[in-house]
């Protein structure tokens, strides 16, 4: 959620946004020639292939006139699918009282991963409800945005 993912966020958000799409988070993987710049978009209606391919085309010409990333890469657009990334503060609370999978990048009482029900979301934290450390009984944690390394709803099935 920093560093170079905030910035093209910022500057592919508005293209997005103009063809009445939701930016649901960019990733950007490999290196060199094999560099892969992932765009997960969502809509009201959900979206279709063709949505994908415009939203794809837009960014393509904001990317071809701001240059954010060095040498060659394949952008690639397409829905968040049903194991959604949360990114911004706004997911997670349009998300209380769903089922997320958190990933920490520095450990929680010896913990970097939990998985259970989003209580709350407020200004710089979300609360989740999980297994306790010895297992069985649930407890609540608090876990800072800032520490949060990658969140994912929990497909219903």
């Amino acid at each position: 959620m920093y560093g170079d993912r905030a910035k093209l966020r910022g500057l592919l958000e508005p293209g997005a946004r103009a063809l009445g799409f939701e930016l649901v988070d960019v990733e950007l993987s490999g290196s060199g020639r094999h560099a892969t710049l992932r765009v997960y978009i969502d809509g009201p209606h959900g979206v279709s292939v063709d949505d994908c391919a415009d939203v794809s085309h837009q960014l393509s010409a904001i990317l071809d006139v701001e240059d954010p990333l060095p040498g060659s890469y394949t952008l690639e657009v397409s829905s968040p699918g049903l194991d959604r990334p949360l990114v911004t503060p706004e997911d997670f609370r349009r998300f209380i009282g769903e089922t997320v999978k958190i990933r920490l990048r520095e450990p929680l009482m010896g913990r970097k991963n939990f998985t259970g029900r989003l209580v709350e979301a407020a200004g710089d934290h979300v609360v989740v409800e999980a297994d306790s450390a010895s297992g069985g009984d649930k407890e609540r944690f608090n876990l800072v945005f800032e520490n949060i390394d990658k969140a994912r709803l929990v497909p219903r099935l």
